[in-house]
């Protein structure tokens, strides 16, 4: 109980370190009017954002009408992975890391190393 009553003390005694002049204000010089970014790709703002969505692209087209509809209602997964053509990796692009030359392959595990991975390391002084 009287750990409390301390804790409640010294909680209404604190004071904050920052001490602010004056009340809170916001300036009204400041400028807010829309402009575009100085390392923007294009020189002028969107029309509207209907007008910057119909042209935007996020892992595709985010406009539906630009979007391929299928016959399951969507543009994702509607299409076979057959349609899309072939996948081939392009010179000096490897899928897996099997297919590496031998020296940048996953080296095997021994017996011993899994069995010191599952004995916390205890079987290496056993």
């Amino acid at each position: 109980m009287r750990a409390s009553t301390i804790l409640q003390q010294a909680a209404a005694a604190r004071s904050p370190l920052i001490k602010f002049i004056g009340k809170r204000s916001v300036p009204k010089s400041v400028d807010h009017t829309p402009r575009v970014h100085p390392l923007s790709p294009s020189s002028e703002l969107p029309e509207s954002f209907a007008a910057y969505r119909s042209k935007a692209q996020q892992h595709g087209p985010l406009n539906y009408q630009t979007r391929p509809t299928t016959s399951f209602g969507g543009a994702i997964g509607g299409t076979p992975a057959a349609a899309l053509g072939p996948v081939e990796p392009k010179q000096g692009e490897f899928f897996d890391r099997n297919e590496l030359p031998q020296r940048f392959r996953r080296a095997a595990w021994s017996q011993e190393e899994i069995e010191a991975v599952e004995t916390g390391g205890a079987s290496l002084f056993a």
